[in-house]
């Protein structure tokens, strides 16, 4: 890691640092010629004395040892991820960074999805595997049969996790996440040693959307993650294409009403 990179994931591991301020610091820091100690003025002026030496205790106190990231400014930090919201101004990793500069993209739906989104990813992933690395969030359900797929035909899949690398959930994924480590690319913007929160699930599904190219739904209901996934990728000007169900099915009707708000309908794996 650089020198800007070492003191942001420093900031980071304190736990007292969040994105937002990240992004601030490595402005401040970008504006004083690259002088991490404007940064350093900075948070001091934003906490107060009594907060900051606290934060200094713990920020001497980091170890570094065996942690991998890179910083929105990294050369691998993909060009489509700074574009969003909120982006990550870190990104903690294992396994193939450079899959970052590949084409991307998503495969997302329920957790409690039925055997129609099985047979959907059975039949895309040969698709598409020879062109795209696919993305998903490591979840059971789909993300799990959408990486599984992938590593089956010798894919390339990324895995962006709401759990900081050092956790393993759900913890009936942990063989799967140590595979996609190995032999893909296991991504989290959160530090080692953070605990996990419910917010960091929507959080992360920012993204997923934002590394990708295309998004695909193959079922969701009207309130799922899935469904906000794609919601942001509209935002973000991605493409997104839907799996059409039954109007009967609360699974699919997430997925229909993307179709009727203007996704793409998604009824032939050979037109990706």
């Amino acid at each position: 890691m650089d020198k800007l990179t070492k003191f942001l994931v420093s900031c980071r591991m304190t736990q007292m640092v969040s994105n937002q301020e990240l992004l601030k610091l490595i402005q401040v820091i970008n504006n004083s010629s690259g002088n991490v100690l404007a940064g350093l003025k900075y948070l001091q002026v934003v906490f107060g004395q009594g907060k900051f030496d606290k934060f200094l205790l713990l920020f001497r106190s980091i170890d570094l040892a065996n942690v991998e990231a890179l910083n929105f400014w990294d050369p691998m930090y993909p060009k489509q991820l700074r574009q969003i919201y909120n982006p990550p101004a870190l990104l903690f990793y294992k396994g193939k960074k450079n899959l970052l500069l590949s084409n991307c993209l998503s495969i997302v739906g329920s957790r409690k999805a039925s055997e129609y989104s099985f047979h959907c990813v059975a039949g895309l992933v040969p698709k598409i595997v020879d062109r795209y690395t696919v993305v998903s969030g490591l979840a059971t359900g789909v993300d799990t049969w959408a990486h599984q797929a992938t590593l089956d035909h010798l894919g390339n899949t990324i895995a962006v996790i709401g759990s900081s690398l050092d956790v393993a959930y759900p913890n009936k994924n942990a063989k799967l996440q140590q595979r996609i480590a190995s032999t893909g690319l296991l991504l989290s913007e959160y530090p080692p040693g953070s605990q996990i929160k419910p917010w960091h699930f929507p959080q992360r599904n920012r993204i997923i959307a934002g590394l990708s190219e295309k998004v695909i739904v193959t079922e969701a209901k009207l309130k799922s993650g899935a469904l906000i996934t794609a919601e942001l990728a509209l935002d973000s000007n991605r493409e997104v294409l839907a799996v059409p169900g039954r109007i009967d099915s609360a699974l699919s009707a997430g997925c229909n009403k993307l179709i009727q708000d203007g996704a793409i309908p998604l009824i032939n794996f050979n037109e990706i």
